[in-house]
């Protein structure tokens, strides 16, 4: 197996040319069929954890991601009133052998896409092609496309077609397709970003309230020299009732009105929650949604990554980290494996069970559960909350996330890379 092997990815985000950039490592040719015509850096901030990192690292990542995001050293956990619940070291600060780095979503695409044109070539990117239907055939796959005019865009034969097309993916529609739209907590999220003369907390991750209404806020750029900060924010306000937005509404310019009632007093020494709703450029709002874990992504010679595959809460910091890490699993194992079945097999072997704890676990809170542990025990700030939630309970609960998304420090550090050598 090698560069003989034809491979779609469908999709051009982070997944896909993740994908895209680890395939071509283990000495494959993928090509990436992108529905968007040109592309855009898009969206905000996010976080890549430690073993996305090193992932990255093994691609020849780290000094490119570095340079456009922010090592970020710490997360701490706040209640409404701005009195500390939690607080732990991250990335390199925490042990690791790699940082963990905020950045912006759409820097981070552009460069993976950058990088792919640049190893892979200008015709391994092909954009305004929207899949629409895909046949099995033996041993591999026919896959159509259209352009975003509706106008055909031909066929194309592969022996591996690969779904990075995201929670509205159309190939998992095809193998589900009873299972209708995302599920929604009744939680709507305003997220943006903020250009702040200072951060008082360089490198650090706020967390602050509780699941019904929260507030988060990590830089994303900033510049060594005068400070000046671009802060990444999100609010969360949990709705009682109601029916989820059209899917056509999903990330529609939100109205900084909606927010700034009912985070108006959510004020503490160095933070500002209603100045920094004030100071930000454009405000998107979208539902907080997942998918329900599915009993097999793989059908064949197509097989599901990141959203498409395991859509999840953002709690954690876990969406894109994962993702990244389905990439590099499913490049090493075509690698390694006797054949393209055996190594789809060996992928969805070890990445279906392991994210779709992640996803159960987030529809818990994840690690925020700290937050509403302490709203639910202490919710005054005269509580004694170091007696009603000990110190123990908290790290236990650090821990046990760490655990299970796969990043308990001692773990990673042992654990090698999905580097997959070419014969």
């Amino acid at each position: 197996m090698g560069d003989a092997t034809r491979i779609i990815v469908v999709g051009g985000g982070i997944a896909g040319l993740t994908a895209a950039l680890s395939l071509h490592a283990a000495g494959f040719r993928p090509t990436v069929f992108e529905a968007v015509a040109r592309p855009a850096p898009l969206g905000v901030g996010i976080n890549l954890l430690p073993h996305a990192t090193r992932e990255l690292a093994a691609l020849g990542l780290l000094d490119d991601l570095r340079r456009i995001g922010v090592d970020i050293g710490a997360l701490v956990y706040l209640t409404r009133y701005g009195r500390e619940i939690w607080r732990e070291p991250r990335g390199s600060t925490a042990g690791y052998a790699w940082p963990q780095i905020a950045v912006h979503r759409g820097r981070l695409q552009m460069l993976l896409l950058e990088k792919v044109l640049e190893r892979l070539g200008a015709d391994a990117v092909r954009f305004d092609h929207a899949l629409t239907d895909f046949d099995p055939t033996e041993g591999g796959v026919n896959a159509r496309f259209v352009g975003r005019d509706g106008a055909p865009r031909g066929g194309e034969a592969a022996d591996v077609l690969i779904a990075a097309d995201g929670i509205h993916s159309a190939v998992r529609r095809k193998f589900y397709p009873d299972e209708g739209l995302p599920k929604w907590n009744q939680v709507t999220l305003w997220r943006s970003t903020a250009k702040l003369r200072s951060y008082p907390f360089p490198g650090t991750m706020l967390w602050a309230g509780h699941s019904r209404q929260k507030f988060v806020a990590y830089p994303i750029e900033q510049d060594p020299q005068t400070g000046e900060t671009l802060l990444n924010w999100i609010c969360d306000l949990k709705a009682d009732g109601g029916e989820m937005p059209a899917r056509e509404d999903w990330n529609k310019a939100g109205d900084p009105n909606d927010i700034l009632g009912p985070f108006a007093n959510w004020r503490w020494p160095g933070i500002d929650v209603p100045e920094i709703i004030g100071a930000a450029g454009g405000i998107f709002e979208f539902p907080m949604v997942d998918r329900d874990p599915l009993p097999r992504w793989t059908f064949g010679r197509v097989t599901l990554i990141g959203d498409a595959a395991h859509p999840m809460y953002p709690i954690g910091s876990n969406g894109a980290t994962q993702a990244i890490i389905d990439a590099r699993a499913l490049a090493y194992h075509l690698r390694r494996a006797s054949g393209m079945d055996a190594g789809l097999s060996a992928y969805e072997a070890e990445r279906r069970d392991a994210t779709s704890r992640i996803v159960l676990m987030n529809r818990a809170q994840g690690p925020d559960k700290v937050m509403d542990l302490a709203q639910d025990r202490a919710p005054d700030p005269g509580d004694d909350l170091d007696a009603r939630l000990p110190h123990s309970e908290r790290a236990a609960i650090a821990a046990e996330y760490k655990k299970v998304a796969g990043f308990d420090p001692a773990a990673l550090n042992a654990k090698p890379s999905y580097a997959a050598v070419r014969d």
